[in-house]
């Protein structure tokens, strides 16, 4: 599977497929519900407090948003329950894991794309909201 990963990583062995319309839109409703939350509370709160109210704006620009998913591993023909959990899933088709921490560590980014490759999906976002802009706390990922 080839990979790109925006913003902190590039993988330039193989060229990544474009995402579709859908995802596309999806990803850009996201930064901007982002942006938003951000612009409104600003940095320093628990990520919960950012979780319920960017669940809010994503719902309010059309988007289903699932919030605490569990995922599976899958090992050897076995399902199994590893304890992950994906902080939203945005219309079944984007990940969003949410930080609100002094520095993001390579060990986030890391999350993201393991969260990305055990459910199949190409597109994710990490989103720290402890920094001074939120166009700084935003990761996209795109396998």
């Amino acid at each position: 599977m080839s990979r790109q990963i925006e913003s902190h990583h590039q993988d330039t062995k193989a060229p990544r497929k474009d995402l579709s319309k859908d995802e596309e839109r999806v990803a850009s409703l996201i930064v901007d519900a982002a942006i938003k939350v951000h612009r409104i509370l600003g940095p320093g709160l628990l990520e919960r407090v950012y979780e319920t109210c960017l669940v809010h704006e994503l719902n309010g620009r059309g988007l289903r948003v699932e919030t605490q998913v569990a995922l599976p591993i899958e090992y050897e023909g076995l399902r199994l329950d590893g304890g992950f959990r994906l902080d939203l899933l945005i219309d079944d088709l984007a990940i969003v894991e949410l930080k609100s921490v002094d520095k993001v560590l390579p060990v986030h980014d890391a999350q993201v794309i393991t969260y990305l490759k055990l459910s199949g999906r190409r597109l994710g976002f990490l989103l720290n909201f402890n920094v001074p802009v939120m166009k700084q706390g935003i990761s996209r990922f795109v396998l």
